[in-house]
């Protein structure tokens, strides 16, 4: 077996492992985020809710951006599911912070407030620029 092979064989199934538990994260992120908010974006979105899918779908972006490079960080699954747990908190955090700051623009975005939307998921994905950025280094 060539080296090449060899490295890709041995390499392959470590990378599934990581990918699918930042996956399983940033489904549980996503869940813990829709229990802990008063407004039901899934059921908004159902209805068709412009406003709720910008607003969810930056969510998801928000906690998957930080995740993303916390694997560059992590050498072992323990340390994937370790960092992903750390950077799902703090980008947790941080949305709730920027909707207390923000004050207005979570209830105009839960009323279908398009623009409130967009500026909440600028907010959002920029503080989940700079945790990855911070993750990363």
């Amino acid at each position: 077996m060539s080296p090449e092979f060899q490295a890709f064989a041995t390499g392959f199934p470590i990378t599934l492992a990581h990918a699918a538990a930042s996956l399983v994260l940033l489904v549980g992120g996503c869940a813990l985020y829709s229990a802990l908010t008063r407004h039901r974006e899934i059921r908004l979105i159902r209805d068709g809710d412009a406003a709720a899918a910008i607003s969810f779908g930056g969510l998801i972006l928000a906690l998957a951006a930080p995740l993303a490079l916390s694997l560059n960080a992590s050498a072992s699954l323990i340390e994937v599911v370790l960092w992903g747990v750390a950077v799902i908190a703090m980008q947790l955090l941080a949305c709730w912070l920027i909707d207390l700051l923000l004050t207005g623009l979570p209830q105009r975005a839960r009323d279908g407030d398009i623009a409130a939307a967009g500026l909440l998921v600028a907010a959002k994905l920029s503080a989940a620029i700079i945790l990855a950025a911070a993750v990363a280094s």
